[in-house]
């Protein structure tokens, strides 16, 4: 879910003031022992960067921080490769407070949000949270969100670079068609963290003394830690199990050393991972993000995402344009990609070409890196529906040359059982 339109990995080389190919976050070759630190004065570009509760946190584990849709934010403590592994193999804990927190209340609330999401909320049970779209009238994708419904009212968690449009959007529908809701934006309020891999259900089940295990995929529980009420959801963004927390400001510092005790230990179960980590972990799992294969020129059904789009649910924005793509397909598709050989990793908006003696260029990578799980270099773009045929091969171009690849089905990775 977002960095609108640059790659972590990208902003790495931005700041280690480096040309994109010198030097390789994803593989750990060539880190820059430091990055600027926003600690004192605390800006960018002369406007202040909002900082999460976890801020000191950050800095005491030894975080690199960069801005990140206006936040001040660790993209890596021990370097990128690391914190993946780590939380393939273990549990890493990662901050995403910047992430949109929106509440919905009001007899309308159910309505607006049938109206302006492309599931069928209607039919969510308490306790239950969705993958949704939210997509203009030509349906293109003004963001992915997840829904939860709570017993007094709805969330929306959308990304940190959409907040504003996204409750810009909300309210305007709900203005416009009358519907009896009141919005309100929680993000600055709460904080939230994920805590992801294989080893997090058991810990954070004796932490917290949440019988984490009995919820289900998507679902959530609400709890109470130090006199603080939280809601723990079973879901993520790296393809391991885990669950995201969301908790009040004053509680989340406590919350959190509560639940990864000793992390600056060799041999700690969980330890801290920052955005780059969270980039390639999604990237292999597959999922899109917003910015480079959602944005609001492609539609879920492009996107392969039309098994979250309801049709049968009625009216929604974006329906006919999506209902059509739908009954007579598409023209381009966003797929999934292997390098081969020992080619070097694509980066996003590298060319990709046809092969074969008419070669010609027909798209862009989308996102890229070197697989830390799987060793190789991988990536996704949208690219004509012709082209869209797992072993389908193609072309990267990378530095003028041209490295073969391979279409391949999606995720790239699944965890183990």
């Amino acid at each position: 879910m977002s960095y609108a339109r640059e790659t972590l990995t990208e902003e790495y080389y931005k700041i280690a003031g480096k040309p994109r190919d010198t030097a390789d976050p994803a593989s750990g070759i060539n880190e820059p022992t430091r990055l600027t630190l926003f600690g004192c004065a605390n800006t960018l570009g002369g406007w202040m960067l909002k900082r999460t509760p976890l801020h000191e946190f950050h800095v005491a584990c030894g975080a690199k921080l960069v801005d990140f849709a206006g936040w001040e934010m660790p993209i890596l403590y021990r370097g990128i490769v690391e914190e993946h592994l780590q939380t393939r193999v273990s549990g890493s804990l990662f901050d995403v407070s910047h992430m949109g927190r929106i509440h919905l209340t009001g007899a309308g609330a159910v309505a607006l949000l049938d109206k302006v999401l492309t599931r069928n909320v209607s039919q969510q049970r308490v306790g239950q949270s969705r993958y949704s779209l939210v997509c203009n009238p030509a349906g293109g994708v003004l963001d992915d969100v997840i829904v939860s419904k709570h017993p007094k009212h709805w969330l929306i968690v959308c990304n940190a670079s959409n907040r504003e449009k996204i409750v810009r959007h909300v309210t305007s529908v709900r203005d416009a068609d009358g519907f009896d809701a009141e919005i309100s934006d929680q993000t600055e309020s709460t904080a939230m963290v994920a805590l992801q891999g294989p080893a997090v259900v058991e810990l954070i089940s004796e932490a917290l003394d949440v019988d984490v295990k009995s919820i289900k995929r998507y679902g959530f529980e609400s709890g109470t830690y130090m006199l603080s009420r939280f809601t723990l959801f079973r879901s993520g963004y790296t393809g391991e199990d885990g669950v995201e927390i969301i908790v009040s400001n004053g509680t989340a510092q406590n919350m959190v050393k509560s639940m990864s005790g000793e992390m600056s230990k060799p041999d700690s179960p969980i330890k801290p991972a920052g955005l780059g980590a969270r980039d390639t972990l999604r990237l292999e799992a597959g999922m899109p993000l917003y910015g480079h294969e959602l944005d609001e020129i492609t539609t879920p059904i492009e996107a392969g995402l039309g098994f979250f789009v309801a049709l049968g649910k009625g009216e929604f924005i974006g329906r006919p344009v999506l209902a059509e793509q739908k009954l007579n397909g598409v023209t381009r598709n966003v797929v999934a990609f292997v390098m081969a050989g020992k080619s070097p990793p694509p980066r996003p908006h590298y060319p990709i070409w046809s092969q074969g003696a008419a070669a010609e260029k027909i798209g862009e990578v989308a996102s890229g890196t070197q697989s830390p799980t799987l060793g190789v270099g991988l990536g996704m773009a949208c690219l004509p529906s012709s082209f869209a045929q797992p072993q389908t091969p193609l072309a990267v171009e990378i530095r003028g040359r041209r490295a073969p690849a391979l279409v391949v089905p999606k995720p790239f990775y699944r965890k183990p059982g």
